[in-house]
C-alpha cells in the first residue's frame, strides 16, 4: 500500500514540472498504455501512470475555467456573493467573489456588459447572443478606499475591470499565480467606482459559513479590539490571519511556530485527540456500552474536526486535515487493526483523489513528513518514555527531520524550534485553542461569558507571545541557507532515518556525512572580474541585483502597497535568501517615488546593508545614507562602479535620478532609474561615448518621455531590460519606445511578460535569460 501510494504521488509530482500540458489525444494513448499494464499486473506502474492521468485531466479542467483572453480589460458588470473573510487594508479591501451564475455576454468593442434578470450579462446590441461567454467560477476583486463596510456573504453588482491570471515572477519568490491555481480563482481584477456598487443583500448565518465566520471575527474585534493579541486569536478559532502584523509573522519564523497561528493537521489533530480521549473516558463510565467508547469518540472527534475545520472556512489545509483525520477515526469505527503507515498511505491516497494540487502546497509536504515523523519515533521502539521526555523527543524527532525541507521551501531554520515548540505547543494547542473554540460555541448562547472567556485566554497569550519574542532576539535563533539542491536531499532524507533510527543501529553517524551537501550549499557567484545582474520582477517599479564574485549591490526597491505588504518583504528578501545572501555592500535608491523606494525599510530591517546611496537622503535619514553624486566610483573583485549622475538638480525629480554604470571585463550596464528627455540629453553631452553599454535597463519603464533616438544612438545597447507591471495604468512600455529600441538594433525584454531577467556576464559573452522562459510551469501565464 505505501508503494503504491508513493507511485501515485510521483505520477501527480511529474505533471507538475511540465511546462504545458499534454494534448488531449495523450489522454487516449495513457487510457491504452493503462489498460495494458493492469492486464499485465504491474501495480506499481499502474498506480504512477494512474497519478500522471488524473494530474493531467484535473489541470486541464482547472484551467478550462480561466478568463477568456477577448474579455481581459473589459469592464462588464457582476453581480455575486463574497465568498470568504475580506482582507482589509489602509488603501483596499481584497476578497474572493463568486459570480452569479458565472456567465458573461462578452463585449469585444470594450464598452461593457449588462446584467439581465436572469443573471445573465447581455450587450446592448442585437447580436449580442453570439458573443455569450462563461466567467470564471470565482474571482479575486480590489476595492480601493471603500465608502462602505464589506462583508462576506453579502450580495453586490459591480463594475469592473478584469485580467487573467498574472503575478510576479522571481527566484525564491511566492508563486501567486500558482496559489490562484490551486484555489480555483479563474481572474483578478478591481471595482470601478462608477457606476457605484450596489448592496443586492446579504446571505444569514443559517446557510452560510462564510456569514458566520464574518459574525464571529467582528464580535472578536469588538471585544477585543484593543489587544495586541486580537490578530492571533482570530487566526487560532477561524483561520483569519489577516490581523497579525508583520512583526509577530517575523517572530513566529525565527522560532519555527507559525505552525501555531496557522489552522492545519497540527491543531485539528491535537482537538480531535483531546476530543477523543475525554468521550472514551467519559463514556465508558456512563455504562452505556451498546456503542464501543472507541466508536463513540472517534465519531465525536471527526464532528468536532469538521467544525473545527468549518470555523477556518473549510481551506485547502483544513480540508486535507481532516481527510487525514477521516481515515484514522474510520478505521477505528470499523475496527481495522492497520499498520500506522498503511493508514498513512490511505489517507494520502485519499488526500491526492480529492485534490491532486496538494502537492504544489509546501504545508503538503511538511504534514504528511510530520506525522511519518512521528509515527517513525515511536514505532518499534524498546522502553517507555515519561510524557516530558517523549515530548522533547517529539519536537527533536520533527525539528530536525522537517529542517531539509524548511530550507527548500523557505531558505529559513529555525535553531530555537525544538525549545520554542516545547513551550508553546501545550498552551497554545491544549489550552488556548479548546478555552477559544469554547468561548466561540458559548458566543451563540451567551455572549457576556465568552467575552470573560477570551478575556482570560488574552494574558496566556501574552505570557506565551513575550517568551517567544525573546527567543527570537537570540543571537542565531534562526539561519537562512541557500535552497538545497534536490541531490542534496536525496542524500539528507536517508540521512535523517539514519540518525533518528533506533539506539544500537550501526554506523549511525554516518548521517553527519550525509548532511554535509545539505549544508555547504551554495548558489554559484560569478568568477573574479565578472558580473551577474538580475531585474526583478517587481509590477510596475523598479528592483535590480548586480553581483560580484564576494559583493552584492541593489539598486532600488520596488513600490510599498501598505504597511504589510510591499517588494522588499515579498521579493526582495526572498530572492537574496535564495542565493545566499546575508549581506548588502551597497544600496542604491535611485530616487524618492514609491515604486523605487518602497520596498527599502523592509529590506534594511531585514538583512544587513552596509551603505546606502540615494538622491533623497532626507527620506531615509535614519539609516545614515550617502547622497548620490556623479563622480562617486568603487572597485569590486575587479569590477568598476560609476555613478554619472545626478550632478545638478533638474526641476523633475526623475530626472534626478542616481544613473549607474558598471563595468566589468567583458561587459557594461547602465541603470538609468526613471530618468526623461533632458537627464537623457545632459548624459549625451556630458560622457558622450563613455555612455556605450551592452545592457540598458530601461529609463523610466519604456515611457514615451523617455529612451530618446539620442540617447540609445550614444549608449547603443544590445538588450534593453524593460521593468513593468502586467497591463499597468500608464501604458508602459509605449510603442513608439519600443520602435526607437527597433531602430537601434537593441533586443528588448520586458518583466511583465519574461518575469525576473538575468544576465550572467562570464567568459566574453552574456546571457540574458527570462524566469518564464526556463522555470515557467503550465499554470503560469505565457
Amino acid at each position: 500500500m505505501v508503494v503504491s501510494a508513493l507511485s501515485f504521488l510521483a505520477g501527480l509530482l511529474l505533471v507538475q514540472q511540465f511546462p504545458v500540458l499534454p494534448d488531449v489525444k495523450w489522454l487516449i494513448v495513457g487510457g491504452l498504455v493503462t489498460s495494458i499494464i493492469a492486464w499485465l499486473r504491474y501495480w506499481r506502474c499502474l498506480f504512477f501512470v494512474l497519478g500522471v492521468l488524473w494530474a493531467i485531466v484535473f489541470a486541464m479542467h482547472r484551467l478550462s475555467g480561466g478568463l477568456p483572453e477577448q474579455l481581459e480589460g473589459v469592464e462588464v458588470q457582476v453581480n455575486g456573493v463574497i465568498a470568504d473573510l475580506p482582507e482589509q487594508d489602509e488603501k483596499r479591501v481584497r476578497f474572493d467573489f463568486i459570480p452569479r451564475d458565472g456567465v458573461y455576454a462578452a463585449n469585444p468593442s470594450g464598452t461593457g456588459a449588462a446584467i439581465t434578470k436572469d443573471g445573465v450579462y447581455a450587450e446592448s446590441r442585437p447580436d449580442a447572443a453570439e458573443s455569450e461567454r462563461q466567467l470564471p467560477a470565482k474571482l479575486r476583486l480590489s476595492w480601493y478606499y471603500p465608502d462602505q463596510p464589506i462583508k462576506a456573504g453579502q450580495h453586490w453588482a459591480f463594475n469592473v475591470k478584469l485580467k487573467r491570471v498574472h503575478g510576479t515572477m522571481n527566484p525564491g519568490g511566492f508563486d501567486y499565480e500558482r496559489w490562484l491555481f490551486t484555489e480555483g480563482i479563474g481572474a483578478t481584477g478591481y471595482i470601478r467606482p462608477s457606476p457605484k456598487p450596489v448592496l443586492l443583500g446579504s446571505d444569514s448565518a443559517w446557510n452560510s459559513i462564510a456569514v458566520w465566520r464574518q459574525s464571529i471575527t467582528d464580535r472578536l474585534s469588538n471585544t477585543l479590539g484593543n489587544s495586541p493579541y486580537l490578530g492571533l486569536i482570530k487566526a487560532l478559532t477561524i483561520g483569519d490571519g489577516n490581523s497579525i502584523t508583520q512583526e509577530q509573522w517575523e517572530v513566529f519564523r525565527k522560532t519555527g511556530t507559525t505552525h501555531l497561528v496557522v489552522i492545519s493537521g497540527s491543531h485539528i489533530g491535537l482537538i480531535a485527540g483531546l476530543v477523543y480521549f475525554l468521550v472514551l473516558k467519559l463514556w465508558a463510565r456512563t455504562g452505556w456500552l451498546s456503542q464501543s467508547p472507541q466508536k463513540v469518540a472517534a465519531i465525536s472527534a471527526l464532528l468536532v474536526a469538521i467544525f473545527y475545520s468549518g470555523l477556518a472556512g473549510f481551506s485547502v489545509p483544513t480540508q486535507r486535515s481532516v481527510i487525514m483525520l477521516s481515515i484514522a477515526m474510520i478505521a477505528i469505527v470499523l475496527q481495522r487493526n492497520s499498520r500506522p503507515f498503511n493508514t498513512l498511505a490511505i489517507a494520502l491516497f485519499a488526500v491526492l483523489i480529492f485534490d491532486p494540487l496538494a502537492v504544489l502546497a509546501a504545508g503538503f509536504w511538511l504534514s504528511f513528513l510530520a506525522v511519518s515523523l512521528i509515527v517513525y519515533a515511536v514505532s518499534g521502539r524498546l522502553g517507555k518514555l515519561g510524557h516530558l521526555l517523549g515530548a522533547i523527543k517529539l519536537h527533536w524527532f520533527t525539528s530536525l527531520g522537517l529542517s531539509p525541507l524548511l530550507l527548500l521551501f523557505f531558505q529559513q531554520v529555525s535553531l530555537i524550534a525544538p525549545l520554542a515548540n516545547l513551550v508553546a505547543v501545550p498552551v497554545i494547542s491544549l489550552l488556548v485553542v479548546p478555552l477559544s473554540l469554547l468561548a466561540v460555541i458559548i458566543m451563540v448562547i451567551s455572549p457576556t461569558l465568552a467575552d470573560k472567556l477570551f478575556y482570560l485566554i488574552d494574558p496566556v497569550l501574552q505570557g506565551v507571545w513575550l517568551l517567544l519574542a525573546h527567543l527570537a532576539e537570540i543571537p542565531l535563533a534562526s539561519i537562512n541557507h541557500a535552497p538545497p539542491s534536490y541531490w542534496a536531499l536525496l542524500f539528507a532524507v536517508p540521512g535523517i532515518l539514519l540518525l533518528l533510527a533506533p539506539v544500537g543501529i550501526p554506523a549511525r553517524w554516518l548521517s553527519l556525512v550525509m548532511f554535509l551537501p545539505l549544508i555547504f550549499t551554495d548558489a554559484k557567484q560569478p568568477e573574479t572580474g565578472e558580473i551577474k545582474m538580475t531585474l526583478l520582477d517587481v509590477g510596475q517599479g523598479l528592483s535590480a541585483v548586480v553581483q560580484t564574485s564576494h559583493h552584492f549591490l541593489v539598486y532600488d526597491t520596488g513600490a510599498k502597497f501598505s504597511e504589510h505588504s510591499d517588494m522588499g518583504q515579498s521579493v526582495l528578501l526572498p530572492f537574496l535568501r535564495s542565493q545566499g545572501i546575508d549581506k548588502i555592500d551597497s544600496l542604491i535608491i535611485s530616487h524618492g517615488d514609491n515604486d523605487h523606494i518602497g520596498g527599502a525599510e523592509s529590506l534594511m530591517r531585514g538583512i544587513n546593508t552596509e551603505q546606502v546611496l540615494t538622491s533623497v537622503p532626507q527620506l531615509l535619514k535614519e539609516y545614515a545614507p550617502t547622497e548620490c553624486k556623479a563622480g562617486q566610483s568603487w572597485l569590486w573583485d575587479e569590477v568598476k562602479f560609476t555613478m554619472l549622475a545626478p550632478s545638478q538638480a533638474f526641476v523633475s525629480e526623475n530626472d534626478n535620478s542616481c544613473v549607474l554604470k558598471v563595468q566589468s571585463a567583458h561587459a557594461t550596464v547602465l541603470l538609468a532609474g526613471d530618468i526623461e528627455a533632458l537627464a537623457e540629453s545632459w548624459l549625451v553631452k556630458t560622457y558622450g561615448e563613455e555612455l556605450k553599454a551592452d545592457v540598458l535597463v530601461a529609463p523610466h519603464h519604456g515611457s514615451k518621455t523617455s529612451s530618446t533616438a539620442g540617447f540609445l544612438r550614444t549608449v547603443q545597447p544590445d538588450y534593453v531590460l524593460i521593468p513593468t507591471g502586467y497591463r499597468n495604468q500608464f501604458g508602459h512600455p509605449h510603442n513608439d519606445v519600443l520602435a526607437r529600441y527597433r531602430q537601434a538594433d537593441a533586443k528588448w525584454l520586458n518583466s511583465a511578460d519574461s518575469g525576473a531577467i538575468t544576465v550572467d556576464f562570464e567568459n566574453d559573452e552574456f546571457v540574458v535569460q527570462g524566469m518564464r522562459e526556463t522555470e515557467s510551469r503550465y499554470w503560469n501565464a505565457k
